[in-house]
């Protein structure tokens, strides 16, 4: 019979976050049966929750730019990792000036909290937490991206980003420890969870997975990506709330070595051989090189023998993570980077020019004029683009399905799949980067024998299907790099209208006019795909 133990599931060792101090305001500390009670004002919860919501709309952890710093300094890095890594530092010089966010997919608001038994606040704090959501979505140039369901089929957005995932946990002590996430589409839609057995646990055969595996993420979720890997867990809901809570560097300062009591640890040399791996894959920062991720942390969990859940996931360039704590001392937040310029080069790297595409002459020129190419090449785009997504496309099937005709913007056209955030006074545009390409797929080969969507522009890989549709249409795909939003709407976006479903928000059609626009042609009308060496 075995001797009764508890081990904490995940014992952090120790917090080195350096944090700036909000305020001492809305804390006290009182004396209840021999305790020290520190009582929080709900007012503080709101304030953290909104300053929280608002820093890491704007500004990224250091240790993240020095990852994209030393992708310049690395003579291993192609062209194409140095071009989307010095971008990546240009957007977040725009975004630290707090008008244009990081990325225009602001996300969803999500808070972790860890509430000691010793902290009183008298409310609902998931209420007060909202509520700093609100506020911050409010009043600065974020995206309301949440839609919430009337019945199974019908849905609108909600118009202010709420509902927020709150999810508070019990802790000892009297301090109130939090993790403010906003995760976009992009990169929550690239977690995934795999049911495996016992079989999977030898060398060769979690080689293998990896190799495989690892593919699914795509890059879709804007890489460099900082990416978890997670083996164990005694449930599913555990093992991937791991995975986001890894990928959010919440997790580096557990234990490097498991013990008897199942605590969650991590695998550096696991760690070491993932990396190695996604680096010889070949993805690089989105267009091909060694950059596929800046770092890897691989977590094991205890399971049941019965069930080997592995998790994976992912942060996307758009590292948008902050710690806060509420203590006797006051009200902390994580301090973030606000100085990104530190970080770039002197000289921006030396890279072989773009080919000038001009996208106001008549469609079948521009097909004409992307067919000399080969996949690969980088092109700066100006013109006109037209802006469609989701349920911009959704509408436009259900019209060809009627028998009515296609938009004639939509043939007249290349077609960008993106939805912007709300713009600052005096300026064009909101932060307006593209969207996941692969979410507009089944719609192509439709589209195209109807006569648009014959030049597309998004983020991401593609299917099977949108190479054939393209050599049996003559269309093309071309990928702008994912995450830079803020740079887009300052230097390239020039000009913004909503031109056909207003009822939609931020997905209306819209027509933009860009210059020096980025994009990589990465399916042409001959059936090639850069993406296809890799699947």
């Amino acid at each position: 019979m075995s001797e009764f133990k508890y081990q904490k599931p995940f014992p952090i060792t120790k917090d080195t976050t350096k944090y700036r101090l909000l305020t001492k305001e809305h804390v006290s500390v009182v004396e209840f049966d021999g305790r020290k009670i520190l009582k929080v004002a709900p007012e503080g919860l709101e304030l953290l929750s909104q300053e929280a919501y608002h820093d890491v709309s704007f500004y990224l952890r250091a240790a993240h730019l020095q990852k994209l710093e030393s992708i310049l300094k690395d003579p291993e890095a192609t062209d194409n990792d140095r071009f989307v890594a010095y971008t990546m530092l240009l957007n977040q010089m725009v975004a630290a000036a707090g008008e244009l966010p990081t990325c225009q997919d602001t996300g969803t608001a999500i808070c972790v909290g860890k509430k000691g038994e010793n902290v009183f606040t008298g409310v609902d704090d998931a209420a007060y937490i909202s509520k700093g959501v609100y506020n911050t979505y409010e009043s600065d140039n974020l995206r309301f991206s949440q839609i919430v369901p009337q019945t199974m089929l019908k849905e609108k957005n909600s118009g202010n980003n709420l509902p927020a995932q709150i999810d508070i946990y019990a802790a000892t002590g009297n301090s109130y420890e939090f993790l403010f996430i906003t995760k976009g589409g992009g990169s929550a839609n690239k977690t995934y969870l795999y049911q495996m057995t016992k079989s999977l646990l030898t060398e060769e055969n979690l080689t293998n997975f990896v190799k495989q595996h690892i593919m699914d993420l795509g890059t879709a979720a804007c890489p460099p990506y900082h990416l978890a890997f997670v083996v164990g867990g005694t449930s599913a809901e555990v093992n991937l709330a791991t995975v986001k809570k890894a990928s959010a560097g919440y997790l580096d300062h557990l234990p490097t070595e498991g013990n008897d009591g199942g605590q969650a640890f991590r695998d550096l040399e696991w760690e070491e051989k993932i990396t190695k791996i996604c680096q010889e894959s070949g993805v690089g920062a989105q267009f091909g090189g060694k950059y596929f991720v800046h770092d890897v942390r691989v977590i094991r969990l205890p399971r049941h023998a019965a069930s080997c859940p592995v998790g994976l996931g992912v942060s996307c360039s758009a590292d948008r993570n902050v710690k806060g704590k509420i203590t006797e001392e006051g009200i902390f937040l994580e301090q973030l980077e606000k100085d990104p310029k530190q970080f770039l080069p002197k000289e921006a790297p030396h890279l072989k020019g773009a080919i000038e595409l001009d996208l106001d002459q008549p469609m079948e020129k521009i097909r004409a004029e992307l067919s000399k190419y080969p996949v690969k090449t980088r092109f700066s785009l100006r013109g006109t683009l037209i802006v469609a997504r989701d349920m911009a496309h959704a509408k436009i099937s259900e019209m060809l399905a009627k028998g009515e005709e296609m938009p004639q913007y939509f043939k007249d056209h290349p077609i960008y799949y993106a939805g912007p955030a709300k713009t600052p006074t005096g300026m064009a545009s909101g932060s307006f980067g593209p969207t996941t390409a692969g979410r507009m797929d089944p719609y192509v080969n439709e589209f195209q024998q109807a006569g648009g969507s014959m030049v597309m522009v998004a983020k991401g890989n593609r299917s099977l299907q949108v190479t054939e549709a393209c050599k049996a249409n003559g269309g093309f795909y071309l990928g702008s790099i994912g995450g830079p939003a803020a740079i887009l709407a300052k230097n390239s976006i020039k000009s913004v209208e909503v031109v056909d479903f207003p009822e939609l928000g931020m997905e209306a059609v819209r027509k933009i006019r860009i210059e020096d626009f980025p994009a990589f042609l990465l399916v042409d009308d001959k059936g090639n795909d850069f993406f296809a060496e890799f699947k």
